[in-house]
């Protein structure tokens, strides 16, 4: 009846569960089954995790040349990044030897498309050389989250930092010394600015660190993750694109119930016309804490939407609304 009145409909309404079933209204015929994961899409991680500042620490010594783990790295990073919408912030920190912020950037970017193509890009380019130097790394991450807060470009809501690697400690302090360093980073963001961040740790194959790793995800409400590489049964894409799920507990309760999420205007497929997606997450109310269900979401063309709210839908305005 909304709709009606304006002489539109919408295109698509689809579920996505949280193992990834998938649903969608009207069905189509697919020739294949299984090949499309919502948990991949960035309507369902928005809906799934809401707005983020989103760190990934990426290790590209030269140890990471074997078994193919750098090619993992860099796959795993451009699926997080491609999940991620214009109401998050993103930053890449590769470390080595020593650390640095991917594109020259020195404080997290908004994840608008031209944005992460054009980190995509940069991470296509990543390559393994070098020690493990776990300080550089965790400090470059958390000024680069520092100077965010401080710049008021933040998303303003819940900072994750992503931290993999495949290896032990070779360069630059200690395990202690790092553990202390993070405990402070994060005792720091929550009495300077009340911010709540989280550290979830990788451990990629049989010679990657778990004390450290472990130790600093559980010190800090994240989770740790072993990952065996590639050739043992390992899948480290699915490991590290699956954080949202940390968050999505904390969208079940308290002021949340009627949170939506929408992405960046893109091209439909089906229509060849410009649209944008609106999603919500599903949780299962009747148990405590709510249980996460998956996310419901409808697809709008952008003229149906200019219609509605009166704006060009290729303009800024549109995009903030």
């Amino acid at each position: 009846a909304f709709w009606s009145q304006y002489g539109v409909s919408p295109s698509w309404t689809y579920f996505g569960a949280h193992n990834g079933m998938f649903r969608q209204i009207p069905a189509t015929h697919a020739q294949t089954c299984g090949l499309y994961d919502p948990r991949r899409r960035p309507w369902f991680v928005a809906a799934s995790s809401g707005p983020k500042d989103v760190v990934l620490v990426i290790d590209t010594s030269g140890s990471m040349d074997d078994y193919g783990r750098m090619a993992l790295a860099r796959e795993a990073a451009i699926t997080i990044v491609e999940t991620l919408t214009v109401a998050d912030r993103v930053a890449i920190v590769p470390f080595s030897t020593s650390a640095y912020m991917l594109g020259g950037e020195t404080k997290l970017i908004r994840a608008t498309k031209d944005n992460k193509d054009r980190l995509i890009r940069a991470i296509k380019g990543l390559s393994a050389n070098g020690a493990t130097n776990f300080g550089a790394a965790f400090s470059t991450a958390f000024n680069a989250i520092d100077t965010t807060i401080r710049q008021e470009s933040t998303s303003g809501c819940n900072i994750a930092v992503l931290f993999m690697t495949d290896g032990q400690i070779t360069e630059g302090i200690g395990a202690n010394s790092v553990i202390s360093l993070v405990n402070e980073q994060i005792r720091d963001l929550s009495t300077r600015y009340g911010r709540k961040a989280v550290v979830l740790t990788f451990s990629l194959g049989v010679n990657a660190d778990h004390d450290v790793t472990k130790t600093i995800a559980c010190q800090t409400n994240g989770i740790w993750t072993p990952v065996d590489d590639l050739a043992f049964g390992g899948d480290l894409v699915s490991a590290m694109s699956s954080y949202y799920k940390l968050f999505a507990l904390g969208l079940g309760e308290g002021d949340n119930g009627d949170f939506t999420a929408w992405v960046e205007p893109y091209m439909f497929f089906t229509e060849g016309k410009m649209g944008t997606t609106v999603s919500a997450p599903v949780y299962d109310r009747s148990v405590d804490p709510p249980l996460f269900l998956g996310v419901v979401a409808v697809d709008s063309l952008m003229d149906a939407l200019e219609q509605v709210l009166g704006e060009d839908a290729t303009s800024s305005a549109m995009l903030e609304r």
